[in-house]
């Protein structure tokens, strides 16, 4: 599956932001690194180590962490703190200059990229098609002379071999199935710096106005000094850290773990509270600490696996098509079907993904006719922050969503619904989904996470029956109904209203 170093990444996933030559003649190749946050399994990594091998440049990785963006606390933070001490490790072993910086008040990063960029033959980034990284990137492409470069490494199927947007997983699945076997073969290099550390280019040298202007984080501050540098910054400090460690160490780690000891059981209880077999690797695919790629071979390898046991037809069926375990099939449908079906969606649909008027017209029309029934409970957005309900299956979910970062995937489900069933709207149900979310869940903010928070309003879903009051035809879920079908208790009493979280 992996191709030799000396060939470049496949086409589909590299574009041009601006019209800016390259230029030979500059002092370096710089890889702006603010979506694959890692070293290994990464594209734009690799494409940007070919630019320097081409070049017969040295490369400079800078990787900055703002402070100005929406939602931003202690606990997102920290955890892409976590992978710059990964990231500043495996580039000194491979001796490659690593830039981190971390915006401080007495330290504004405006100007930083612009600065680097001055010297650069080619400035390389990653393409993610959310959040405020397309926008950041736009101004960026005005901004610097040198040539600007997206890569695409979010999922094993390139953004661009997506033609259209699709309404649901099964339609998707069925563009997959036809189109990822052609794509199977150009997974990107486990470790593209080792082709730096054969070529030979020396360190590239950073501008020493850039260094005096924005200082570089040291080791002690991503350490010891972890919390005073936390503590400094104009953040959400009330949304604390999770009890979660970042970084492609532990990323890769628990990946392992997982499929030593998880996976054989997804496939039947992965919906099981009680159970608790999903990977936990969503917050290290959003912050880029770990590859769909990677996770995928690993799989891969695991099953002896080869593309020729694909099926011959593309069904669209989400058993039987991989030629592998009922397991690993269940596996790859939540983390290429599912994820990319998002990535794409937000890829297609750049100005409004996170936009109630994005929903499918029927779930909008259905809403609407439902809009004025009466609701038998109404919440203010503080009362679900608190997770001050009557419903205590609820309550805990939010509760583990507060202090864990993330809830049990299908309590995730049940968490959205009850949200719509308890707001004074549908709108209002959707930007508190987006206010709770994206405050409280390492995952959020992400195209997969959106994907998560519109389904429970119809996106990627199909109109049920019977008709109800508020959902109309929605699909409806209870609190009732899941602790009837799933073992729960255990759950409520790690979780439940009695245990106090919040204050």
């Amino acid at each position: 599956m992996n191709r030799p170093a000396e060939t470049t990444i496949p086409s589909l996933r590299v574009r041009a932001a601006n019209d800016r030559p390259l230029r030979p003649d500059g002092d370096y190749v710089l890889y702006w690194m603010i979506a694959s946050r890692r070293t290994r399994f990464n594209f734009a990594l690799e494409h940007a180590v070919a630019r320097s091998v081409a070049l017969g440049k040295p490369l400079l990785v800078l990787e900055a962490l703002r402070h100005g963006y929406r939602w931003a606390s202690d606990r997102h933070h920290s955890f892409v703190l976590d992978g710059m001490l990964d990231n500043l490790d495996r580039c000194a072993r491979a001796d490659v200059r690593y830039y981190p910086f971390v915006e401080r008040p007495e330290h504004p990063g405006a100007g930083l990229l612009e600065t680097l960029a001055e010297r650069a033959c080619v400035v390389v980034t990653d393409h993610f098609p959310c959040f405020f990284l397309p926008r950041m990137v736009r101004a960026a492409a005005t901004k610097i002379d040198a040539r600007l470069e997206l890569v695409d490494g979010n999922g094993l199927l390139p953004l661009a071999a997506a033609e259209r947007v699709f309404t649901t997983a099964a339609s998707f699945r069925r563009h997959l199935q036809k189109t990822l076997p052609a794509h199977l073969d150009a997974f990107p290099s486990a470790e593209p710096l080792r082709r730096l550390t054969r070529a030979k280019l020396g360190t590239a040298v950073v501008p020493r106005a850039a260094l005096q202007r924005w200082p570089m984080t040291s080791h002690s501050a991503l350490t010891s000094g972890r919390a005073a540098l936390l503590a400094s910054l104009p953040i959400d400090h009330d949304v604390k850290p999770a009890p979660l460690q970042g970084g492609a160490a532990e990323a890769e780690r628990r990946c392992e773990a997982f499929l030593d000891h998880k996976l054989a059981r997804y496939a039947d209880e992965r919906n099981a509270p009680s159970e608790d077999v999903a990977s936990g690797l969503s917050p290290y695919l959003h912050f880029g600490h770990i590859s769909a790629h990677d996770v995928a071979l690993r799989i891969i390898t695991r099953e002896g696996w080869s593309p020729l046991e694909l099926a011959p037809k593309a069904t669209g069926s989400r058993h039987g098509w991989w030629g592998m375990s009922e397991a690993s099939e269940s596996f790859l449908d939540e983390l290429v079907t599912w994820r990319e079906l998002g990535y794409v969606f937000c890829d297609q649909r750049p100005d409004d993904y996170d936009r109630y008027d994005s929903l499918p017209d029927w779930a909008k029309r259905t809403l609407a006719a439902h809009e004025a029934d009466p609701r038998p409970h109404l919440y203010t957005r503080a009362q679900l922050d608190r997770a001050a309900t009557h419903d205590p299956l609820w309550n805990a979910a939010q509760n583990q969503l507060r202090e864990e970062g993330k809830i049990h995937n299908y309590l995730r489900m049940l968490w959205g619904k009850k949200i719509l069933e308890w707001s004074a709207s549908p709108r209002a149900a959707a930007d508190t989904l987006i206010e709770l979310n994206n405050r409280y869940a390492l995952d959020g903010r992400n195209p997969n996470s959106y994907s998560g928070i519109f389904w429970t309003l119809g996106r990627f879903d199909r109109a049920w029956g019977p008709e109800r009051p508020i959902f109309g035809k929605i699909r409806y879920m209870s609190s009732d109904n899941t602790a009837r079908k799933l073992k729960v208790k255990p759950y409520l009493a790690r979780y439940g209203a009695q245990r106090s979280l919040v204050g």
